[in-house]
């Protein structure tokens, strides 16, 4: 009889009914913590549930000096969760018979060219979606950010053969994205008009995303966008937005949570929009980009027994508790997204923020998953904010040691010994670095991208630190010369400091040569 009633009632537990709406107060509750727990001025989040928007609110303020309201329209940078929608204008050119998944980039950009020319020649769309080219992480993120810099599209493309790669051609994972800003240039080829253009008109407007645009540019209505903010020396402050000139189809979307979703609904529906049912893409290209790729590794369950993962195209796809999980993060400057789809519960959840934890829309997006897959007796807030302070005291140890020996062998370094490492270097991909002597200490400025410059602090041997101008980049980093015969530095690499520094600051791919002595 026991047998039976245990079985009757694990059955009850995960039927999809059990997944009742979570109630908007407990919502309310749950974000205002999020925000205290993790200092973030204003947060947006929403929720749609078999077909039907069911929460969508924001919280807090905009900008911590203007203080404007975040509300359900304001506006916020949704970085890399504007992957999926490039991965969307491929799939509609594919439902169009334009192009197909497998065509080879170059048929469409001749002068598409990586390091190695076999992997050129068969280098294809599907590949540009599915971070399988062999590229390191993040390989050649400084040519996007940090923004200012003089970088473009042609240099983007014709830089990309320098990059040397670290794994197989399609046999692992490292997640890429000047590859998307090639992918938006091939939407512009095949379809004459700009991938900016393109998503406005083919996705955004048929979805009735009002309050959205490919880039914070392309906003009619700038009165109510979020500002990004980071700590700067320990408080947090309102910093640059990433205004970027190219590179959109990577990251550049900026969306309210409004229209988010909107775009979970069509997700979810197939590509079908929800209200006047205007079908975007096919079934059959969703269920490509929903489809594995390329596989990742997965080193446990973890707390939703996941035992799969893979990449799509413009989607992270894994299993949560015997359902598929669709999803997505993006990170900018001072703002950081997740979008999570779980198609079986039909249910979707978006989070954006305007401060750069990311542990804050994880702390949402899991507490609200909880919910729906009945999981009960946790706390992601709590288990995500001592997680977070226990990487923070980490990083902060490993950058305060460093910074430490520093200051100690800079007393005893004579400033006269820094002449030999002045001079002009010039990276293949990156450009040219001059390090320079100015008031008893070197100087490192690069010539494109004029954020990239600051002190240089020696350490020990032929290594220096780097200390940014710029303090909102959490992005310090050593700098090792190796010296000639007469004692010149003659070459140099870099590497980051803290190991919480985003990888999108890849001075590991770096290998500067000496191009002019002082």
């Amino acid at each position: 009889m026991r047998k039976y009633l245990l079985s009757f009632c694990i059955s009850v537990l995960w039927h999809p009914v059990f997944a009742q709406d979570m109630n908007p107060s407990e919502i309310d509750t749950l974000i205002n913590r999020t925000m205290r727990t993790f200092d973030v001025p204003g947060i947006s989040a929403g929720i749609v549930k078999d077909g039907k928007v069911v929460y969508a609110k924001g919280f807090g303020v905009n900008s911590l000096s203007e203080k404007q309201k975040v509300d359900e329209k304001t506006r916020f940078g949704i970085a890399s969760n504007s992957k999926a929608f490039t991965a969307a204008t491929i799939g509609i050119l594919v439902d169009e018979g334009k192009i197909n998944w497998d065509d080879p980039v170059r048929k469409y950009i001749p002068e598409f060219k990586l390091y190695d020319p076999y992997v050129s020649e068969n280098f294809t769309i599907r590949d540009l979606l599915t971070h399988r080219s062999g590229l390191g992480l993040g390989a050649g993120d400084l040519m996007l950010f940090p923004d200012s810099n003089n970088f473009t599209l042609p240099d983007i493309i014709h830089n990309l053969q320098f990059l040397k790669p670290v794994s197989g051609f399609r046999t692992k994972f490292d997640y890429d994205n000047n590859l998307y800003v090639v992918a938006g240039e091939l939407v512009a080829r095949v379809s004459g008009m700009s991938w900016d253009e393109f998503v406005e008109s083919r996705i955004l407007k048929p979805l009735h995303m009002d309050h959205s645009a490919a880039c914070y540019e392309r906003l009619a209505d700038k009165s109510n966008v979020a500002a990004p903010h980071a700590p700067v020396n320990g408080k947090l402050e309102v910093v640059a937005r990433d205004n970027f000139k190219l590179g959109h189809s990577a990251g550049g979307m900026i969306c309210s949570i409004e229209d988010m979703n909107k775009w979970m609904m069509a997700q979810l529906n197939h590509g079908i929009s929800a209200g006047d049912s205007q079908r975007i893409f096919s079934k059959k290209a969703q269920e490509e980009m929903w489809s594995p790729q390329t596989i990742l590794p997965v080193r446990g369950p973890g707390p939703y027994n996941t035992h799969f993962s893979a990449y799509g195209m413009g989607f992270f796809l894994s299993d949560v508790k015997g359902y598929k999980q669709v999803a997505h993060t993006g990170g900018l400057a001072g703002m950081v997204t997740q979008v999570t789809l779980i198609p079986e519960l039909n249910l979707g959840i978006v989070v954006l923020t305007n401060q750069e934890a990311g542990s804050a829309f994880s702390a949402i997006t899991n507490q609200l998953k909880d919910h729906y897959l009945g999981l009960t007796g946790t706390d992601r807030v709590k288990e995500y904010g001592e997680a977070l302070k226990h990487r923070q005291e980490n990083a902060g140890k490993i950058v305060d040691s460093v910074w430490h020996i520093s200051d100690d062998a800079y007393r005893k370094k004579s400033t006269a010994a820094f002449a030999p490492y002045a001079g002009t270097y010039e990276d293949p991909w990156f450009g040219k670095v001059t390090i320079s002597e100015k008031n008893g200490k070197l100087y490192f400025l690069s010539a494109r991208a004029y954020k990239i410059q600051g002190e240089m602090y020696y350490f020990r041997g032929n290594t220096f630190l780097v200390k940014w101008q710029d303090r909102s980049m959490n992005a310090d980093a050593f700098v090792s010369f190796c010296l000639d015969d007469e004692g010149h530095g003659n070459a140099f690499t870099m590497k980051t400091i803290s190991p919480a520094t985003d990888f999108s600051f890849d001075f590991q791919d770096l290998d500067f040569k000496r191009s002019a002595k002082p």
